[in-house]
Order: structure tokens, then C-alpha cells, then sequence
């Protein structure tokens, strides 16, 4: 069967499929993750890919072994990829240690570094349970989702799902997003060692 060389569009992350408009004009067809063989990553919009053109009984088309025309991976990303890893685990350490000081010497109460831990490990699963259906195809966990548990003190896990999961680490939109629930999360914590924050935490009970 002739093969043909296209572009992805109007490609859907969270359910897994898209379109290809073929190069040179011709028949739109529908593109489905499970379709790409040996895939190496997610395919994005605007991906070249290679595919048999394939149509059903209902006489659309559909694209079928596909591969992507190009491996984008360069030379230097395992390099920067082991790179981030030692970022991550160096700033997980720094953090979790910073956080036992707190509360060691009474700044910042026990059940904020246990509230860490909890969020840690439910966005770790989370991130589990999305790589799991990226894999399958299945429905995806939204992507607010996931930033709102860093948000709320799992960053943590979420760098360690990145690390040891291989997920949503290459994303530049969604790394972007992240970093900066991170931030934000890491400021409002040196909020809570303020006066104020004290006084915040006192009227919670906590």
C-alpha cells in the first residue's frame, strides 16, 4: 500500500486523535494515537508523519501505521533530559530538608510538611494513572487538574512523576504552566513564615 506524507492538525492531546492534511493536497483523514507504530513521544500539531491511507466502510479515511517522517530527538536530549532529572531531585531535596527545619525549630506546623507529603504522593498517582491512559488512549486527565494539585503543595511528586515517569517532562506549554505553580506555591509558603502568615494559620487552627 502507498504511503503518504502529511501534517497532523486540529489534534486533540486529551482524546488522542486529530486529523493529517496530506502534502501536495488530497484527502483529509482521521489520525488516532493507537495508529502510530513505535511511537517514541506524543504526537503534536503540526507533526509531519508518514501513513497508509486507509478508508472505511463508511468511505472516510483513515490513517493507519503511522510513523513520525522525522525523529525529533536530538543528539543533546538525553543529555538535558538527565540534566532536569538532577535539577528536580537536587530542588525536592533542598525543599523537603528547608521543611523539616521549619518545622523542627517551630515555624511552620507539623501537618503543613504532612499535607506535602499527602499532595506529593496523589499527584504522583495522578500522573501514573495519565500516562497509563496517554498509552491506551483512553480519556486523559486534564491538564488544569494536574497543575492545580501542584498548585496546592504536590509539586513535589509531580517532579517526581516527570522523573521516573518520563511524563509531561518534554511539553514546553505545560512545563511553563508548572514551574510557575511551583513559584507560586514555594512563595506562599515563605508567606506562611510571615507575621501575617502566622496569624493566617492561627485563625485555620492549624
Amino acid at each position: 500500500m502507498r504511503r503518504n506524507q502529511g501534517r497532523i492538525s486540529n489534534w486533540n492531546d486529551d482524546k488522542g486523535f486529530g486529523f493529517v492534511e496530506p502534502n501536495g493536497g488530497g484527502d483529509r483523514a482521521f489520525v488516532h494515537i493507537k495508529a502510530f507504530n513505535l511511537r517514541t513521544r506524543r504526537p503534536m500539531y503540526g507533526d509531519i508523519i508518514i501513513y497508509e491511507l486507509v478508508q472505511d466502510k463508511d468511505k472516510r479515511y483513515r490513517a493507519e501505521n503511522i510513523r513520525f517522517a522525522r525523529d525529533s530527538r536530538q543528539k543533546n536530549k538525553p543529555q538535558a533530559s538527565k540534566k532536569n532529572r538532577s535539577f528536580g531531585s537536587i530542588l525536592i531535596l533542598l525543599f523537603s530538608i528547608g521543611l523539616v527545619i521549619s518545622v523542627l525549630t517551630g515555624k511552620m506546623p507539623f501537618t503543613i510538611a504532612i499535607a506535602y507529603v499527602v499532595m506529593s504522593i496523589i499527584t504522583f498517582i495522578a500522573y501514573a494513572i495519565d500516562k497509563s491512559a496517554a498509552e491506551k488512549g483512553r480519556w486523559r486527565t486534564q491538564e488544569s487538574t494536574l497543575h492545580l494539585m501542584a498548585l496546592i503543595g504536590g509539586w513535589p511528586g509531580a517532579i517526581l512523576g516527570q522523573m521516573t515517569l518520563r511524563h509531561k517532562s518534554k511539553k514546553k506549554a505545560f512545563r511553563m504552566v508548572f514551574w510557575l505553580t511551583v513559584i507560586l506555591n514555594v512563595a506562599g509558603l515563605f508567606w506562611l513564615h510571615t507575621s501575617s502568615g502566622s496569624v493566617f494559620l492561627q485563625s485555620l487552627g492549624v
